[in-house]
């Protein structure tokens, strides 16, 4: 397994392109790029991004493991019924993807549509979502890219029951388990790893307390060394990204601290 960083990390702090550096300067050789504005779904952009992945490379050999868009931005409506909304969200999509096949990225990770009203119970309808992400999947690919959906509280895979049934439905799909996420939904991470442990493909690592509280790795609750081994037991040894928020520490010298302690528990593991 290797430990990356997440430009997510710096999201509101630094632009996209000035974390490279800095993840560089962690002393970590894989990132995932986040993508922060629809400005950064350019080929113009992604010329931004090939010159500072240099500059990065003078610092240490950083690669790109995957991209993340801004969600919010135009996923949920890659599920919309209406034709012209998921035209436009095709559209985005695409362009996204151009400037991760230019950066060298090998996977896409994915939160899709969100559960906007907590009160209402959701009836999923798997024949139209598993039709939807095949057209995604075949799009990543396209581009060299691995799909994947990850966990996150608020939206459609919120439950590890929801990716079981989909992937029976989707032979192709990859996914990325996010421990925090898991956290937040009220479920242990174990129950997503059991359905995940097939098709995991990236992991965001993020610590937090027993209260929930978030925090940079090494100063919450969260068991890192154990984690480690049940990855290593379902046969996972790919990278684990740091995704952390910015409110969560105070400067690079907190992220660095961090990035040793994840080195260190992977190293007892």
């Amino acid at each position: 397994m290797k430990i990356g960083v997440s430009t997510a990390t710096y999201f509101s702090r630094f632009y996209t392109e000035d974390a490279l550096e800095r993840i560089a300067r962690l002393g970590a050789d894989v990132c995932e790029v986040f993508f922060a504005s629809r400005c950064e779904y350019t080929a113009a952009f992604a010329d931004v991004l090939r010159a500072r992945l240099e500059d990065a490379r003078r610092i240490a050999p950083l690669n790109v493991h995957s991209i993340h868009a801004l969600t919010n931005q135009f996923e949920p409506e890659l599920f919309s019924v209406n034709d012209r909304a998921y035209s436009d969200a095709l559209e985005t999509f695409e362009s996204v993807l151009k400037v991760g096949e230019a950066i060298g990225a090998k996977h896409y990770t994915f939160h899709g549509a969100a559960m906007l009203k907590k009160a209402v119970r959701y009836n999923f309808d798997f024949a139209k979502i598993s039709s939807r992400v095949d057209r995604l999947i075949d799009m990543a690919g396209a581009h060299g890219i691995d799909f994947c959906y990850e966990n996150v509280h608020w939206t459609y895979f919120s439950t590890p029951e929801y990716f079981a049934k989909l992937k029976e439905l989707c032979p192709r799909l990859s996914c990325t388990l996010d421990i925090k996420q898991a956290m937040q939904s009220g479920i242990d991470y174990q129950k997503y790893l059991e359905v995940m442990a097939d098709r995991l493909a990236t992991v965001h690592l993020c610590d937090y307390t027993e209260d929930g509280a978030l925090a940079i790795p090494g100063r919450g609750d969260f068991d890192f060394v154990t984690f480690f081994k049940r990855l290593k037991d379902v046969g996972y040894d790919g990278v684990c990204l740091m995704e952390v928020y910015a409110k969560d520490y105070k400067d690079d010298g907190d992220l660095k601290e961090a990035y040793c302690y994840l080195l260190e528990c992977l190293d007892k593991a």
